[in-house]
C-alpha cells in the first residue's frame, strides 16, 4: 500500500539533482499537489506544488503579500516587529492600492519599447565584459567576471548607481539572501544599502543626472523614504536574479550539449531558449508566499483567513498538467505562461529587461568562445542551496 507523502516541517530545499526541484516537493505535487506544511514557528499552513493551483493563489487578490501575518518557512527567517508591515517604497510588499500607486509610476519606464531601445546598450556591456573574460587567458570564474557583473553594470547604469560601489551592495545582497545569515546581521545588510541609497537619493535631487533616479527624485508625489525603498527594491532584483540565471543557465546548456548545439546553429531559437531555461531552472528557491486575507475555496480545501500559503515555483514549472516531458530541457519549447517572472499583480516588474540581458549575454558568449567548456567536473560546481535565490556560487570554465 502507498502511502501520503507527510507533512513537510519546513519548506523542502535538499536537491539530489542540480537543475531539479526536491525530490520532496515533486513527490506532493504528483501526490498531494496542496498540502498542509508545518512552519518554523509551529504555524499550519499550506504548500502549494502544481501550476494552476498556483496561478490562481498569486492571481487572487484575496491573498495579500504584505509582511503582517507571515510566518517564517525555515528557522532563521523569524520575521522581526519592525518586518510586519512593509518598509516605504518596498510595493512588492505591499497590497493594493498602496501597490498599484508606486508601480504604476515604474510601469513607463519598463515597457517592451523602452527596454528594446537599450538594446545597443547592454550589447556593449557584455562584449566588454567578455574582453575582459577573455584578459585572462584560457580560464577563468564566469560568475565573477561575466553573469554577476552584467546585470550589475545594466541596473547600475539604469538607476544612477556609481558602479564602482558595488562591491559593498553586492556584499550586503548576498548576505541578505544567505539562508543562515541571523536576523539582526540581516538586518544590518539592509540597513547599510538603505544609508547608501538615502546619500544617494540626495546626491540625485540636488544635482540630478540623466537616470532613472534621478527622474524619479522630480516626481512630487514621492517622498525620500519611498525612493530609497524603491531604488532598493530595483537595484536589488534587478541584478541578483538574472546574474544567477546566467551562472546557472550556463552550466545548464554546458551540459547539455544537444541543446546548446541547437542554439549554436540556429541563433534565432534564443527567445524561446530564454524562456525555456526560466522554466526549466526556476532559481526562486523558496516561495512566494501569500497570507490569506478571508475563508477562500482553493483546490477542494478551505484556506483560513490568516493562514500562510506557500508556493513553489520550481516544482510548479515542472507541473506535467501544463508542460509535456516538463523533466527536459528543450530549447524549441514555446514555454510560455511559465511562472519563473511570478504572475498577477506582481509578476516581475523588470522582465523585459532581464530577458534582453539573457538573450543577448548568451548569445555573444557562445559565439566568443565556440569552445567554451567547464574547468572542473560539474559534481565541484558550488550551487547556491544555501540561499534564497538558487544558482551557482562560482563557475569555473576553459575556452
Amino acid at each position: 500500500m502507498i502511502q501520503d507523502p507527510p507533512v513537510p516541517h519546513g519548506f523542502p530545499i535538499e536537491r539530489h539533482d542540480r537543475y531539479s526541484p526536491p525530490a520532496a516537493l515533486t513527490e506532493l505535487r504528483q501526490r498531494r499537489p496542496m498540502s498542509r506544511m508545518r512552519y518554523a514557528d509551529g504555524h499550519e499552513g499550506w504548500l502549494i506544488t502544481s501550476y494552476d493551483l498556483a496561478r490562481k493563489v498569486l492571481s487572487n487578490p484575496l491573498f495579500s503579500n504584505a509582511p503582517a501575518g507571515v510566518h517564517p518557512v525555515l528557522g532563521g527567517l523569524q520575521p522581526t516587529k519592525e518586518q510586519k508591515t512593509a518598509p516605504p517604497g518596498m510595493f512588492l510588499r505591499m497590497d493594493p492600492p498602496d501597490h498599484t500607486r508606486l508601480r504604476r509610476m515604474l510601469t513607463g519606464v519598463f515597457t517592451v519599447r523602452r527596454m528594446n531601445q537599450l538594446e545597443p546598450r547592454v550589447t556593449e556591456i557584455v562584449r566588454h565584459q567578455l574582453d575582459q573574460l577573455e584578459h585572462h587567458g584560457t580560464g577563468a570564474d564566469l560568475v565573477e567576471h561575466f553573469s554577476l557583473p552584467i546585470p550589475s553594470l545594466v541596473i547600475c547604469e539604469l538607476l544612477g548607481v556609481p558602479y564602482e560601489d558595488r562591491a559593498s551592495f553586492q556584499v550586503d545582497t548576498a548576505a541578505i539572501f544567505r539562508l543562515d545569515t541571523p536576523q539582526d546581521e540581516r538586518l544590518a545588510h539592509m540597513d547599510s544599502i538603505q544609508k547608501f541609497l538615502a546619500d544617494l537619493v540626495d546626491r540625485k535631487k540636488a544635482e540630478p543626472t540623466d537616470d532613472l533616479l534621478s527622474e524619479l527624485t522630480r516626481n512630487p508625489e514621492l517622498d525620500r523614504a519611498e525612493l530609497v525603498g524603491i531604488a532598493f527594491l530595483l537595484l536589488i532584483a534587478g541584478h541578483e536574479t538574472t546574474a544567477n540565471m546566467l551562472g546557472l543557465g550556463t552550466l545548464a546548456l554546458l551540459e547539455h550539449p544537444e541543446q546548446l548545439q541547437l542554439l549554436r546553429q540556429d541563433p534565432d531559437i534564443v527567445d524561446s531558449a530564454v524562456e525555456e531555461l526560466m522554466r526549466y531552472l526556476s532559481i526562486i528557491h523558496i516561495g512566494p508566499l501569500r497570507v490569506a486575507r478571508a475563508d477562500i475555496e482553493l483546490g477542494g480545501n478551505l484556506v483560513k483567513e490568516g493562514e500562510n500559503v506557500t508556493i513553489s515555483l520550481a516544482s510548479s514549472n515542472r507541473d506535467p498538467e501544463r508542460f509535456d516531458d516538463p523533466e527536459e530541457l528543450d530549447l524549441r519549447r514555446r514555454a510560455i505562461g511559465h511562472l519563473a517572472f511570478g504572475h498577477g499583480v506582481h509578476q516581475c516588474l523588470g522582465q523585459q529587461l532581464a530577458r534582453i540581458e539573457m538573450r543577448i549575454a548568451w548569445r555573444e558568449l557562445f559565439t566568443r568562445f565556440p569552445k567554451l567548456r567547464l574547468a572542473v567536473d560539474p559534481s565541484e560546481v558550488p550551487l547556491r542551496t544555501d540561499m534564497a535565490i538558487y544558482g551557482v556560487h562560482r563557475l569555473p570554465v576553459e575556452w
